[in-house]
């Protein structure tokens, strides 16, 4: 665990401006049983100390420390017990470890400066990693209307870096959680982790899309067959475009201004948050991009 913690801070996985957070996993697990009256318990032989300690420690390193539950009567793994009956009695649990409040909250926005409590939605299907990605994704797109600040939709932990999928598909993943406004939570192992990988985790381009203050989820526009358009407003009468393409060739992806709630008649500036460059040209009525097989392309326009 010290060793984890320190290749967080060394490479540089502290909380970040823009508000990502890693959550530390290895203690999410929590190895927990239920003691006397019922109350959870760190098992002496994962944490000899107990959480509390543990806690200060993860603090004394600039970091916050997540902890991991399930509105359930055990957790995802089917090995520790999960919170259903219990919710207020472990919320307690939680604060008198961690916290510096008092009440239950499932999810929780960066920028409010504390730690994480999450609950898990155990939608792990056991599929392909590029398949199971796509299926959130489009899970979640479905309750965007109610995503606003103080309530955001969780598709679950991003899954980049840990194998399964290519660059792209990491990009492409990284992107559609950035623009959901999702939490951005690191789900891989940070003591291996590729340039890759810190290189899509901590592009802040992409992580000030997701913090945006105006805070409204990015929707699917339009779908023609694999090829997708999400769009969304951002801040600053600005919005944010997402094309994907999900096929196997490559393909030419427009998006019409009527399709992402740009009056007909304005000209923008496109900026790729991928590539960090503004285009040369201005945009009238459409945007069009030329998209490689499971790729994408996150402009800005303003």
């Amino acid at each position: 665990m010290d060793y984890l913690l320190d290749i967080s801070n060394i490479e540089g996985h502290r909380e970040t401006d823009d508000g990502i957070v890693g959550i530390i996993s290895i203690a999410l697990s929590m190895k927990l049983s239920l003691g006397k009256q019922g109350y959870l318990v760190a098992r002496k032989s994962t944490f000899p100390s107990g959480i509390k300690a543990l806690a200060d420690y993860v603090h004394s390193k600039g970091l916050k420390l997540g902890i991991y539950s399930d509105a359930g009567f055990q957790t995802c793994s089917k090995t520790m017990p999960g919170s259903l009956g219990h919710e207020e009695q472990d919320a307690y649990t939680f604060a008198s470890w961690i916290f510096s409040w008092e009440s239950l909250m499932v999810i929780l926005w960066s920028v409010q400066g504390i730690d994480y409590l999450k609950y898990d939605n155990c939608n792990n299907d056991g599929s392909k990693p590029t398949m199971r990605m796509v299926s959130r994704a489009d899970q979640n797109e479905v309750y965007a209307e109610y995503a606003r600040p103080g309530g955001w939709n969780d598709p679950d932990m991003l899954e980049v870096g840990n194998g399964g999928m290519t660059k792209d598909e990491y990009i492409i993943h990284f992107s559609i959680w950035a623009i959901s406004k999702a939490p951005l939570l690191i789900g891989c192992d940070l003591r291996n982790m590729t340039k890759d990988t810190m290189e899509i985790l901590g592009n802040e381009e992409v992580i000030a899309v997701n913090q945006d203050p105006l805070g409204v989820q990015a929707k699917k526009v339009r779908m023609e067959g694999s090829l997708e358009i999400w769009a969304g407003p951002l801040s600053g009468y600005r919005t944010v475009v997402l094309l994907v393409n999900r096929g196997s060739t490559r393909e030419a992806i427009t998006a019409n201004w009527d399709d992402i709630g740009i009056p007909l008649d304005t000209v923008v500036e496109a900026r790729d948050l991928w590539e960090h460059e503004t285009l040369h040209e201005q945009f009238k009525q459409k945007l069009t991009a030329t998209i490689d097989p499971h790729r994408a392309d996150l402009d800005h326009l303003e």
